[in-house]
């Protein structure tokens, strides 16, 4: 992004109003700059900032340019070439070279689509009713200026290819060779701990593979992936495990290190919401919804955030020079994905087994207990004993050997007072 195309790109309050005079609707401005119709809108009512592959052609359709599209293609053009070579971030260091697209989505016409990067990657499913066949007559044209390599993000490809039809197991080791690597190292920025990120991304797979049908038909299977996997690593039951009370070896300069442990003293929420909206470009609506919060609420989180990182570190003030930071500190580490896709699956589905016998195990055991307690229980009342009540006047029963003289009086005095027959119910006078 250069700062001749931001100058270019009119105020929010007018973008509407140009794209209504080019008889444009926000779902074709959408199908030309390869987003939703959803970011169009936020764009046009300024909660959004397009970003800089996406900025230049915004800003032609809405300057009556309607051949202007996002689209890689565009680079196999010179004016493409300078395009991209101009809105590229100049500071990225790293970047993950041309992604496969993980779905085939053509329906109608063969038109093929470019791939997304990590973040924004579609959806992937088993067919396609419709290939896309590329031209005869068309040249792709080198590339003099390949844009720099971004550690948190990917860019998209330079050329369209013909979207292939992929079987479930295909499209998810497509989407995990893909986007682990990227997953790895935003996990580290979140946690500070390799062995924890690698984890966490693993996991994340793991539970994707498990609702592959729900994961295959969600819009964005990169972000539901991502969300699992921050979910993961920001768990607070982490801290009980003695595994993790060890600290691990910090980073290799001492400007990293000091730029890490300022991010580990942020509250997860708040580490979470700066990574999406100044590490990887999101934006405040869509970062709010992947965090679960209102977009107020994540525009105070990503402020507080900010404001705690520039005081340590003033020349971050800037969210671009902010960006560039957290592609270094995450590009300095070595962190690699050693675990391949088959295993994944492989653990994935061991862990769904075991999960499902421990359920069937206790289902049995329930299933017992209560057919014994209705073996064993009362099935008819029974009125419980009444209470014993001591007699006045009867003496204790006599033990061996020969009576006291009391005893001996009191057994007399009862012999006399004893009467058999009926006249014992004969009322004594008074």
């Amino acid at each position: 992004m250069t700062q001749s195309a931001a100058d270019s790109l009119p105020p929010p309050k007018d973008r509407r109003r140009l794209r209504r005079a080019s008889s444009l609707s926000r779902g074709q401005v959408a199908a030309r700059l390869g987003v939703s119709r959803k970011t169009v809108r936020s764009w046009e009512t300024g909660r959004a900032t397009p970003r800089a592959r996406e900025r230049v052609a915004y800003t032609k359709l809405l300057r009556g340019d309607t051949t202007a599209s996002a689209s890689p293609s565009s680079a196999t053009s010179p004016a493409g070439t300078g395009a991209k070579a101009e809105s590229g971030p100049a500071t990225d260091t790293l970047e993950r070279p041309n992604p496969p697209n993980p779905k085939a989505r053509s329906k109608a016409k063969a038109k093929a689509k470019p791939d997304r990067d990590c973040n924004t990657v579609p959806k992937p499913q088993a067919r396609s009713k419709a290939k896309s066949k590329p031209s005869r007559n068309h040249i792709p044209s080198p590339n003099p200026n390949p844009a720099p390599r971004s550690v948190l993000r990917s860019e998209p490809r330079s050329e369209p290819q013909p979207e292939p039809t992929l079987t479930p197991t295909q499209a998810f080791d497509t989407l995990y060779t893909f986007c682990a690597p990227t997953l790895v190292r935003q996990a580290y920025l979140l946690t500070g701990r390799r062995d924890l990120a690698c984890e966490s991304v693993e996991r994340a797979f793991q539970l994707a593979w498990q609702r592959w049908p729900e994961v295959a038909a969600d819009p964005d299977p990169a972000g539901w992936a991502r969300a699992a996997a921050y979910e993961y690593a920001t768990a607070p039951q982490h801290r009980l495990r003695l595994r993790y009370r060890t600290p691990q070896p910090p980073p290799a300069t001492a400007a990293d290190r000091h730029l890490l442990s300022v991010l580990l003293r942020l509250p997860p929420s708040y580490r979470r919401t700066l990574l999406l909206h100044d590490g990887l470009g999101i934006g405040l609506p869509e970062t709010a919804a992947e965090t679960e919060a209102t977009t107020r609420a994540a525009a105070n989180r990503l402020l507080h955030a900010r404001e705690a990182l520039t005081g340590h570190f003033p020349e971050l003030a800037d969210p671009h020079a902010l960006r560039q930071r957290l592609n270094q500190l995450a590009g300095g580490e070595r962190l690699r994905v050693t675990t391949k896709p088959g295993v994944v699956r492989a653990e994935s589905e061991h862990r769904a087994g075991l999960w499902t016998r421990a359920a069937i195990a206790l289902t049995t055991v329930l299933i017992g207990s209560t057919g014994l307690t209705l073996l064993t229980a009362q099935d008819h009342y029974e009125p419980p004993m009444s209470p014993v009540q001591s007699v006045l006047g009867v003496p204790p029963p006599a033990a061996p050997g020969p009576l006291s003289p009391h005893q001996v009086e009191l057994r007399k005095k009862l012999k006399a007072q004893s009467m058999g027959g009926p006249a014992r119910l004969t009322p004594e006078a008074r």
